[in-house]
């Protein structure tokens, strides 16, 4: 009978313990946010007016990018059908052997449905336009600054290849927590 009393006092303790073991493991990969990393595409040639190729300085940007992300897991990777947003890519294709998901630049929701449907703990870097990298972020819960508004909306600079926004979204089933938005030049 004694020994039944303590288990029956032991048990409560027994549970805190349990408790406490449980919130100091790490977090699952479920509860992982998944990055997003949004840049424009690099600095385009004067060869075509439609659909121009990367030029010396855009080609020699793309490898920077490649050198930056390379090793950051990147699982994913994002471009538009036009060949200067793919070519951004196309060394961190290289490097990382992934194969550039083209999505239209007009089909925006698409991108997002894709970007929410990455498993936790997914990287994925976008490649976009002047006009697309503000819009995503900003469907994505970001809130990028120094940007130039427009009739139509807000846009990066005429002349702003640089710039990288490291966008990390809330873990799936948080509520309350925000998308954190690191800006970084490249």
């Amino acid at each position: 009978m004694k020994l039944d009393r303590r288990l029956f006092l032991l048990l409560p303790l027994a549970w805190f313990a349990l408790g406490v073991l449980q919130e100091s493991r790490p977090a699952s990969l479920g509860n992982e946010p998944v990055t997003v990393i949004l840049v424009r595409h690099a600095e385009k040639a004067k060869d075509d007016p439609r659909d121009p190729s990367l030029s010396e300085a855009g080609l020699a940007r793309a490898v920077a990018l490649a050198d930056l992300v390379g090793n950051a897991g990147v699982t994913h990777l994002f471009a538009s059908e036009f060949i200067r947003t793919q070519a951004t890519l196309a060394p961190l294709s290289k490097v990382s052997h992934l194969a550039v998901e083209v999505v239209s630049a007009r089909s925006q929701e698409k991108l997002l449905k894709r970007l929410h449907a990455l498993k936790a703990g997914s990287v994925a870097v976008v490649a976009g336009h002047s006009n697309t990298v503000p819009s995503i972020a900003r469907a994505l819960g970001a809130k990028l600054s120094n940007l130039v508004e427009t009739e139509r909306s807000a846009m990066l600079g005429d002349d702003e290849y640089d710039r990288l926004f490291l966008l990390t979204l809330p873990a799936a089933g948080t509520k309350g927590v925000a998308t954190k938005t690191i800006e970084l030049r490249y």
